[in-house]
């Protein structure tokens, strides 16, 4: 566009300004203009034509207007020239350089869009923007509104959003650091790589809540780089453009994405058929924590760290450590498996497949699960009038059964062993029965315990503390549990044969324990190990461990 010289001096008629016609006319306009707030320039309000300008005149006068403003700062004062606001529309252009630290900018075709449907007497033009800008190259459709003067003269209809769609009065772009907005860390499995979602593992629905917010970072948050709209107080409205997108600060944790994926899926295996299940895998050489999984428990929540309920037969590991370390037997020390047996006034009992024996071993009695057997030789060894402690010293010194903090803030049940019980509960306990709780995260420990030779306390977080335990293994007590425990697993006569026997390298133990006494109800639970991890499952109303909780487990390790 041509450019006549701008008259800042009124005093000419209403003739004279009319002879002067066309381009005269306009910038006479631009002169007189203060009704658009604009107080240099501009085309006053009363001059406007409410008739849009042809589709070639707003696509030339835009035309004319992107070039100055892609010729670069020393320019933007002709550009705004070519607006109905050049005092704002200059100010916007440097603040748009300024803001996005704007190397280069081009327009692609202008295209005339028709009348605008938004502002009255305008037509639209729309174009690309193009823009080189801190960090990188940004792409993006424009459009402008084009008014023209009761003469005729076309000129863009300045604001805000004739720089990006959208953008109001006062707000600015400006390119750079895009800060991450998580308020709390993204939970990544042991890859460092794999986050831990709810959609993805809804067994950890709780555990992420509670490690995303316990401060536990492992890296921490990055910015990002990218156009961002601040408001005129300077503050972030949106961002338009992502260069490199920020990250959250994140925490690693021990779960195994893979063995995470098998523990949901075995939890609601429908040889289950729906019953409350929980299950939990360690890796054996250093308590980390590799899987934990739950499924229909309702308001019992988590079982598997937080199920504190009697253990049955998987006790007789603790049972059988004691009597090795502190009766001086071993695996092939008589124990005879009676029908039931009377102690402190309360008969205890076999189940109906077992066969009395009178020349039953330890071994022997492991692996089928007799409780008789264990109760006469607990009873007889480990129990006295004086002290019942054996028991509880051998689990808490020994298998480091105590107050646990597995790390992120994660909530677990600690197990209870009794220092001291008394009466028939000095019996029942040898069993898992009276007083013992256990929750599976537990008595997946016991296992890892016994295939390492060594207690490592579970943790969920690899640098979280460990407690050891009070004393080491005997190496030779380790033999024989492992002996026994592959025995369990490996010989017909193991009651946790039909699911370890093909699964080389394995030792296992099952349990049923009963709960309620006019109605009586089972738990089922099985543990065991391979050379890599340690798995315990819990199946709440299974009638037996190998029938329910045996599957579980026999999936796991199976996915080694």
């Amino acid at each position: 566009m041509n450019r006549g010289v701008k008259i800042g001096i009124i005093g000419a008629c209403g003739a004279a300004i009319a002879s002067v016609g066309g381009l005269g006319a306009y910038n006479i306009l631009h002169g007189l203009s203060s009704s658009s707030g604009d107080s240099s320039n501009g085309l006053v309000a009363s001059a406007k034509s409410n008739t849009p300008p042809s589709g070639t005149q707003a696509v030339k006068a835009a035309q004319t207007f992107l070039a100055s403003w892609q010729a670069g700062p020393s320019h933007y004062a002709a550009a705004a020239a070519d607006t109905d606001s050049p005092s704002a529309a200059q100010t916007d252009l440097t603040g748009y350089s300024t803001g996005l630290g704007l190397a280069s900018i081009a327009f692609g075709p202008v295209v005339s869009a028709g009348p605008s449907p938004t502002d009255a007497g305008a037509s639209s033009v729309t174009f690309t923007v193009t823009a080189k800008v801190k960090g990188g190259t940004w792409s993006y459709p424009d459009k402008l509104n084009v008014v023209q003067s009761n003469g005729g003269q076309a000129s863009v209809d300045w604001s805000s959003a004739s720089l990006y769609p959208g953008l109001l009065a006062g707000d600015s772009l400006t390119a750079g650091p895009v800060p991450a907005t998580a308020t709390t860390a993204t939970v990544l499995a042991n890859d460092g790589r794999t986050q831990l979602t709810v959609a993805a593992y809804p067994s950890l629905a709780d555990i992420i809540t509670s490690i995303s917010h316990s401060g536990s970072t492992t890296a921490a948050a990055r910015s990002g780089a990218g156009v961002e709209v601040m408001n005129s107080a300077g503050t972030p409205v949106s961002t338009v453009k992502v260069f490199s997108a920020p990250t959250a600060a994140s925490i690693t944790t021990t779960i195994d994405p893979k063995l995470e994926a098998v523990a949901e899926k075995a939890v609601r295996d429908s040889v289950l058929a729906g019953k409350p299940a929980s299950v939990v895998a360690l890796d054996r050489t250093n308590g980390h924590i590799l899987a934990i999984a739950y499924a229909n428990t309702g308001s019992d929540g988590d079982t598997a760290i937080n199920g504190i309920l009697s253990p049955g037969s998987t006790m007789k590991i603790i049972t059988s450590a004691a009597l090795f370390d502190m009766a001086g037997l071993n695996p092939q020390s008589n124990a005879p498996c009676t029908r039931d047996i009377k102690a402190d006034s309360q008969i205890f009992h076999n189940d109906d497949d077992i066969t009395p024996n009178s020349g039953t071993t330890i071994e022997q009695a492991f692996a089928e699960s007799c409780n008789t057997a264990f109760i006469k030789k607990g009873f007889d060894d480990l129990v006295t009038p004086s002290s019942s402690s054996d028991l509880h010293d051998e689990a808490d010194n020994v298998f480091g059964l105590g107050s646990w903090a597995i790390g992120g803030g994660v909530q677990t049940t600690d197990p209870q062993v009794p220092a001291d019980p008394q009466g028939s509960n000095a019996a029942a306990d040898l069993i898992g029965q009276g007083q013992v709780e256990m929750t599976p995260l537990v008595l997946a420990s016991l296992s890892a315990t016994v295939r390492d030779g060594a207690f490592h306390q579970p943790i969920i977080l690899p640098n979280q503390p460990q407690t050891p335990a009070a004393q080491p293994m005997n190496p030779q007590t380790d033999q024989y549990l492992q002996q026994m425990m592959d025995f369990d697993a490996h010989n017909s006569m193991g009651t946790a044969y039909p699911r370890m026997n093909g699964i080389p390298g394995s030792g296992a133990k099952t349990g049923t324990s009963e709960l309620g006494v006019s109605t009586v109800t089972t738990n089922g639970w099985f543990t065991a190990y391979d050379s890599n991890i340690a798995v315990a499952a819990l199946v709440q109303g299974g009638t037996s461990g190998v029938g329910t909780a045996g599957y579980i487990v026999q999936n796991l390790l199976e996915t080694q």
